[in-house]
């Protein structure tokens, strides 16, 4: 058996959200048809490869994104609650871009401390499951690779925390479009590198890709 292990940090794809709320860990959200092509695209991009294990985050929108892929090497999709997105106090709400959220008084309370950050779940927490759930997951898969259907925040914060960046950050900047591939390449049970590659880039809106500059009414969402 080969002491590389490779796992695929998967974000899932186009959420069906015509209020645009910040559904954060809200059931009933599922993929809109073109997130669908997206996990169709991805699951194609991935086919070639040695998956031996799949698994996601609980929420819906992260099970229909890993089911195509799973379908493709013959695999169940397992469910790893440590994937799950980061909890928010705004969940439910409307709170982006020119919505006016950060004048209203009632919200102050939550957006006093950044670094934590005050509105949610604290980021060393994020680390510290997201962590949990990738080694899981190369120990499941070890000597293969693996795929994990998450979130884009904590995605992001484990990859900073991997990469040695501060885990506070500017939301905008973000490398995590829809559908994409974050990378962690173990040898043994260290991982000695980080990939990012964006299989499903030209499904995905030009506002919504990694670095885009926010576009009003079309980033309520943002983060999810």
């Amino acid at each position: 058996m080969s002491d590389i292990t490779v796992v695929h940090l998967m974000r899932h794809g186009e959420v069906a959200n015509p209020e645009g709320v910040l559904y954060g860990r809200l059931p009933g959200y599922h993929l809109s048809e073109l997130g669908r092509q997206m996990a169709e695209r991805v699951a194609e991009h991935l086919a070639p490869r040695g998956i031996t294990h799949v698994v996601a985050s609980p929420l819906e929108r992260a099970q229909e994104t890993a089911a195509p892929i799973a379908k493709t090497h013959g695999l169940d999709v397992d469910v790893d609650r440590r994937l799950i997105e980061a909890d928010n106090v705004f969940q439910g709400k409307t709170f982006g871009v020119g919505d006016g959220a950060l004048r209203r008084p009632e919200n102050w309370k939550h957006l006093v401390n950044p670094f934590k950050p005050s509105w949610g779940e604290p980021y060393v927490e994020q680390v510290v499951r997201m962590m949990g759930a990738l080694d899981a997951a190369k120990d499941a898969a070890r000597g293969h690779e693996a795929v994990c259907v998450s979130h884009q925040l904590p995605i992001w914060i484990v990859r900073s925390f991997v990469e040695k960046r501060r885990l506070w950050h500017d939301p905008r900047k973000r490398q995590c479009t829809l559908a994409s591939l974050t990378t962690f390449t173990y040898q043994g049970d260290k991982i000695v590198s980080v990939g990012y590659t964006e299989p499903a880039r030209d499904l995905v809106p030009a506002h919504l890709l990694a670095g885009a500059k926010p576009v009003k009414g079309k980033n309520k969402a943002f983060g999810a």
